[in-house]
């Protein structure tokens, strides 16, 4: 849980001191996204005592489905914006910057939930 809240933590720092968020759209999302694979982890082992691991991104949404449709959910809009927003010469919209932004916060809030 701690890394979940230190990451959407950051993307929330990171869009308050941004003269203009599409100057750090990228930063902004790949921060979300870890924040929701984080806050996913933790959902799977409070409902399920386990958590997916590897690199298989499929599996992963798949498991946290059983623990959740809406999880899954989020979990799947964040890790489609993995590579764009990562990797990709193209950058992320100011769409891809708000869906990223309110998956991290469901995923993130709901892992807090006891």
């Amino acid at each position: 849980m701690t890394k979940a809240k230190q990451f959407v933590e950051a993307a929330e720092t990171v869009e308050a001191l941004a003269d203009d968020a599409n100057d750090v759209a990228d930063a902004y999302v790949t921060l979300c996204v870890h924040a929701g694979i984080a806050a996913a982890d933790v959902i799977c082992c409070k409902r399920l005592g386990e958590h997916s691991r590897g690199e298989d991104h499929t599996a992963a949404v798949a498991l946290v489905g059983i623990a959740g449709e809406t999880a899954a959910k989020n979990l799947r809009d964040l890790l489609s914006m993995k590579t764009k927003a990562g990797y990709s010469a193209v950058p992320a919209s100011g769409t891809d910057y708000k869906r990223t932004g309110r998956a991290a916060r469901v995923l993130v809030e709901e892992a807090a939930r006891p």
